[in-house]
């Protein structure tokens, strides 16, 4: 099988790593080739965190280049429009609606970029909006916005619904597993 490429990008607590640590412990399951790789940045100050998730018959490297990415799964706005060049043509962006003001802006040194999904949409790939803090709300609380935006990325990628729940289901605290599930499923169905 080809290498496929997903890149993970968010602001520092937004649980990308946990996202990826899911997807690479699901491929590894299904006997794929898997290499995850993180890259931290600033993610203690509220700064971009990126993970690379590569799988296939046989994987050399963890890092995608420019131009690489089949998917990219962004939990921010900004971070969607950040790592846009990462992306191939014809490829998928699924992201999160929610907004993060990065330091710039809070200190009022720099505007928030208006309209940054519809200028997404203009270019030659195909953008899927979630509003995950919502769902993330419903589902019981704004900690599972990274699963239900993992729930978006599975039905997509046409992995199978329940044995991607069975690795949530061992790989979460128990007190949240419920929780969790419900997050995810809500992300399956966003639209």
């Amino acid at each position: 099988m080809e290498t496929k490429n997903i890149l993970i990008v968010g602001v520092g607590g937004q649980g990308t790593l946990l996202a990826s640590k899911l997807m690479g412990k699901y491929f590894t399951e299904e006997g794929y080739d898997v290499k995850v790789s993180e890259v931290h940045g600033m993610s203690q100050r509220g700064g971009s965190v990126v993970t690379y998730v590569r799988f296939g018959s046989k994987v050399f490297s963890s890092v995608i280049e420019k131009g690489e990415a089949d998917i990219i799964l962004s939990f921010e706005q900004l971070e969607s429009a950040r790592w846009l060049p990462y992306l191939k043509k014809g490829g998928v962006l699924i992201t999160g609606t929610q907004r993060i003001d990065p330091m710039p802006v809070i200190m009022g040194r720099a505007e928030y970029p208006e309209n940054i999904i519809e200028k997404l949409c203009k270019n030659d790939i195909k953008v899927i909006p979630v509003d995950a803090l919502n769902l993330a709300l419903k589902a019981g609380s704004a900690k599972c916005a990274n699963v239900v935006l993992l729930g978006a990325a599975v039905r997509f990628l046409g992995i199978d619904r329940e044995s991607f729940s069975k690795i949530i289901e061992t790989s979460v605290p128990s007190k949240t597993v419920e929780m969790n599930l419900r997050a995810f499923a809500y992300g399956y169905s966003a639209e």
